[in-house]
């Protein structure tokens, strides 16, 4: 006989986990399948975003830090080392070991919350007198059922269909993780997050990086000015970024012991060019994930993107059959597919859950960091939206002056006539970490005045969102 759940969750990815967590709390019987394994071939829950994604991007990109650091600032600092030297395999092991324990503390998390966990994969089978029928494949190997199920099963990254990935010349996300030595020339196609992340990483590290971008402005979706202002500081860095390219012809080719990545293209001005690199990053989007999930079986409805289609509430086609996360529309964030695995289980028992889809927060962790929220000057003017607009930069910020950070603003839009936030978006020190009070402002609908009446402790990066509020009615203090 069969296990019988009241909610089994597809995908333990930042939407899954959150969601069996969540509803295991409100009192439901859950099971959350995932597949994803790690070195030894044991469980790694917490899909892209902590094997492949945010969590290892973050680990490298926190040591490439340190050791531009030391190769460049610290001397600012009066500290002179002498001798510095990279070890690539330890710091990949570190990346690693930080995945590991994340892994780990889902795990922990599941128990702590009695979600039990089926490691294999999870298909749809057929709708049964007691449920949907689910068909575990893999290290537990069983059918299921359960009266409600979330489909949180992510996105894999897309490919070029003229060079697919090999993950050891032409990678995807999972690939530029784990490259075992500094690359001499690497190339990246897209200028996306994951692009421009790594190839934050690899150029610190000493490789000399050229960024291939077929849009004809840079960050399309970012504000024009802070775009602007983050390229300025990318050019300086020495990454070369090329807009308006079209990419040809991408082959391998034997060069001595070492193969090469040999890319054709033609840059903005049409010329044509031929490129040699060590190592290329495709970094063109990602799709939504439905491989092996058999939704035909149950009549779950997907679109022309592969994605389950879902209401506003996160409803499919399929009563009792929900989806969040990647494989449903919206950005393709984290923190977007945790607020919709809680809003889900709160669904699920009754309750109102909530996500305000215009108040959910962007961030690029390069250096400097991107952050932003809310809508764009370009988008305001688009919409024929009457508003002010107020910036500050962080040269004129006593904290980042202090760290030898001044790179970048803060800048802040809001209603012409009533004052209320409508976009904030920052390019500088810690961006990651300021814009959660512009987030929480938004949320709360504030005005500019609001967070300019705010005291923010002195001296802090903080203070650059006040001042900010203060110029969008042309009153800033310290500028």
């Amino acid at each position: 006989m069969s296990k019988s759940f009241d909610v089994v969750v597809i995908g333990a990815g930042p939407g899954g986990y959150i969601a069996a967590i969540r509803a295991a709390q409100l009192g439901m019987n859950v099971a959350c399948i995932d597949e994803w394994k790690n070195a030894s071939g044991g469980p790694a829950p917490g899909g892209t975003c902590t094997n492949v994604g945010c969590i290892p991007s973050k680990a490298l990109l926190q040591s490439s830090e340190h050791f531009e650091q030391a190769n460049h600032h610290f001397a600012d600092h009066g500290i002179d080392i002498k001798g510095i030297s990279l070890d690539v395999e330890r710091m990949i092991g570190r990346k690693d070991a930080v995945v590991k324990q994340n892994n780990e503390g889902i795990l922990y998390l599941f128990k702590k919350n009695k979600v039990t966990f089926l490691h294999g994969r999870g298909s749809f089978m057929s709708t049964g007198s007691e449920g949907f029928v689910i068909q575990v494949s893999g290290t537990n190997s069983e059918q299921i059922t359960a009266k409600q199920v979330v489909v949180a099963t992510g996105s894999n990254a897309r490919s070029l269909a003229s060079a697919p990935f090999d993950e050891e010349h032409i990678l995807s996300n999972d690939g530029a993780l784990r490259i075992g030595a500094v690359p001499k020339r690497l190339g990246l196609i897209g200028s996306g997050v994951i692009g421009l992340e790594m190839g934050s990483v690899w150029r610190r590290l000493g490789a000399e990086v050229i960024v291939l971008e077929g849009l004809p402005t840079f960050l399309g979706a970012v504000d024009e000015q802070i775009a602007k202002e983050a390229k300025k500081a990318f050019d300086k860095q020495g990454l070369k970024i090329e807009l308006g390219v079209q990419v040809g012809d991408i082959t391998l080719a034997k060069k001595g012991k070492h193969t090469e990545v040999h890319l054709a293209y033609k840059n903005a001005k049409g010329e044509s060019i031929a490129l040699e690199v060590d190592k290329l990053i495709v970094s063109i989007g990602r799709v939504p994930n439905t491989i092996g999930l058999n939704p035909e079986a149950v009549g779950l409805k997907l679109d022309e993107r592969g994605a389950v289609v879902v209401d506003e509430e996160c409803r499919t086609s399929v009563p009792g059959i929900w989806a969040v996360g990647d494989v449903v529309r919206g950005p393709m964030l984290a923190h977007k597919a945790e607020e919709e695995g809680v809003a889900v289980a709160e669904r699920m028992a009754g309750q109102h859950g909530h996500v305000n889809f215009n108040t959910i927060p962007w961030v690029i962790y390069t250096s400097p960091e991107i952050a932003w929220v809310g809508q764009t000057e370009q988008q305001l003017k688009a919409n024929g939206r009457a508003y002010k607009s107020g910036t500050f930069p962080f040269l004129a910020n006593g904290r980042a002056r202090a760290l030898g950070d001044t790179t970048g603003m803060v800048k802040m839009l809001a209603d012409a006539v009533t004052d209320e936030i409508l976009g904030v978006h920052i390019v500088g020190p810690m961006a990651s970490e300021l814009i959660a009070e512009c987030v929480m402002a938004m949320e709360f609908r504030a005005s500019s005045e609001d967070i300019a009446r705010i005291c923010h402790a002195h001296p802090s990066l903080s203070e650059s969102t006040k001042e900010a509020a203060l110029a969008v009615d042309k009153r800033t203090l310290n500028f």
